[in-house]
């Protein structure tokens, strides 16, 4: 009976641990189907490359225009989109670093930044589904317990074939209402040129 008792043990345990196993196989199956790189990523990869920046500051009628260079690339097997800045030179030299990635589950973007002049993450996500031309992106506010302080909308978009890329940075107001304050005029650099 003991003998019994213990075979019947050992064959439910084997049970559990065939069904346990083929459950984790198939989670794991389907998240992999769900973060393989798409539609996004393809658009993200035209992004790639070295660039010259021109940095526009708009405010009141002075825009303030800041040269730098950008150094973007694809990380983590196609997947994010790495964009490396430098504005300036010696005691006037900043940095910053963008990440941004495309969910294709949901057709959306969310991106992270984080420069030399702050100790915050600043992040940024679709609202709609990519239209295939575009990225545009709202403000998050990462701090449940703190009121959101400023709302913002930016936009990236290639022009000339590819050759320069705009982004445009814009303080959301009221209802249907917006302001221009920052934009990125990014010119491709050559091949075989770099940073």
């Amino acid at each position: 009976m003991k003998r019994l008792m213990t075979c019947g043990s050992v064959t439910w345990l084997l049970i559990v641990n065939a069904a346990a196993a083929s459950w984790a196989q198939e989670t794991k199956k389907a998240f992999e189907l769900n973060s393989a790189p798409g539609v996004g990523q393809k658009f993200l990869e035209t992004m790639a490359g070295d660039w010259t920046v021109t940095k526009v500051i708009h405010r009141g009628d002075n825009p303030i225009k800041t040269s730098g260079e950008c150094r973007q690339y694809m990380v983590q097997d196609g997947r994010f989109l790495q964009s490396d800045f430098v504005f300036g030179e010696g005691a006037k030299k900043s940095t910053g670093t963008g990440i941004i990635g495309f969910e294709p589950e949901n057709g959306k973007f969310t991106s992270f930044w984080f420069d030399s002049h702050q100790t915050r993450v600043s992040a940024r996500r679709s609202r709609e589904p990519f239209d295939g031309t575009k990225i545009v992106l709202f403000s998050l506010n990462l701090d449940p317990d703190q009121k959101e302080t400023r709302r913002t909308r930016t936009e990236s978009r290639l022009e000339d074939e590819g050759r320069t890329l705009i982004h445009r940075q814009f303080i959301l107001g009221e209802p249907g209402q917006e302001r221009l304050v920052m934009e990125l005029i990014m010119k491709r650099k050559p091949r075989g040129t770099s940073n």
